[in-house]
């Protein structure tokens, strides 16, 4: 996940909590090239010279790219995001499809890993997931669409980063209107008060401590901020610029402490959840190792 030694935007983990996946794997970008969006007709489309977007985002790695459609929307494979937040037996399938995955990376039978446990850790993919291009698409082109859960679609496979599309008139605009501070504060408030806060709240209804919930979506952020510092060092400061706006938003405001949308803050000091996102408890034995801006590295 982002911002710890599981990985997130560098494309080190899943949400089904397996270590070492490569950038660009099975289900990153084409073959065709890291930076080219896929395309799926009759509704997906290569992006016009307007919206090079996808293109420039894709090559920050595989938890950035997207793909996009026209409306109406794309058919199967593709389906609606929505159906995370609307339909429970879709989040429940998947945190227990990630609670296999969990298990089966410590040799163990699922029952071995605590429910809340898988669902934290599906959240926590899924956010960042989400989150990522939107980050990127602010810092890179100073201007971000809203996420529209109905109008986003994606395709919920694990084993890396899910293929995700946005629609197209979502980014026909990006870069014409300019991406002010009262803008900026509106999109960030719309993005946590709206999507996340319903990503959140039918996680929660698995059992999962919204304080964890929203150290997850944290942490996504300053993963991903991260993960474009790493990728493209000349979109840094705006990458810690967007991630700050979110992570000093009232919803995070107290989910961690230290850097913004970095590993370091000021003064040098790290970037660190203040929960945990449960992981740990899912590795066998007493040496259960934890990610790497976990609130319990400072107690180790």
């Amino acid at each position: 996940m982002h911002g710890g030694t599981t990985g997130g935007a560098n494309g080190s983990t899943d949400d089904g909590g397996t270590t070492g996946a490569a950038p660009g794997g099975a289900n990153g970008p084409d073959p065709g090239g890291p930076g080219e969006p896929r395309v799926a007709a009759p509704h997906h489309i290569a992006a016009p010279h307007h919206i090079a977007a996808p293109r420039d985002i894709a090559g920050l790695g595989p938890f950035f790219a997207f793909d996009v459609h026209i409306r109406p929307v794309p058919g199967p494979p593709w389906r609606p995001v929505r159906e995370v937040t609307r339909d429970p037996a879709v989040l429940l399938e998947r945190a227990a499809l990630v609670r296999e995955r969990l298990a089966a990376g410590g040799g163990r039978p699922p029952e071995a890993v605590e429910p809340r446990v898988a669902a934290s850790v599906t959240h926590l993919g899924l956010a960042a997931r989400l989150l990522s291009p939107l980050l990127a698409l602010a810092a890179v082109h100073r201007a971000a669409p809203d996420l529209d859960l109905d109008a986003a679609h994606w395709q919920p496979v694990l084993g890396g980063p899910f293929p995700l599309s946005l629609p197209y008139a979502d980014l026909a605009d990006l870069g014409r209107a300019p991406f002010t501070a009262s803008g900026a504060a509106r999109w960030a408030a719309g993005l946590l008060d709206g999507p996340m806060a319903e990503l959140a709240e039918a996680t929660a209804a698995l059992s999962v401590s919204r304080r964890v919930l929203w150290g997850n979506v944290a942490s996504a952020v300053n993963g991903a901020a991260a993960g474009i510092a790493a990728a493209a060092p000349g979109h840094a400061a705006a990458a810690g610029r967007v991630a700050a706006l979110l992570l000093d938003h009232p919803r995070l405001a107290h989910s961690a402490t230290g850097g913004r949308g970095g590993p370091r803050g000021p003064g040098g000091a790290p970037f660190r959840r203040t929960n945990c996102c449960l992981i740990y408890r899912a590795a066998p034995g007493p040496a259960r190792a934890v990610c790497g801006d976990c609130v319990l590295t400072t107690r180790r």
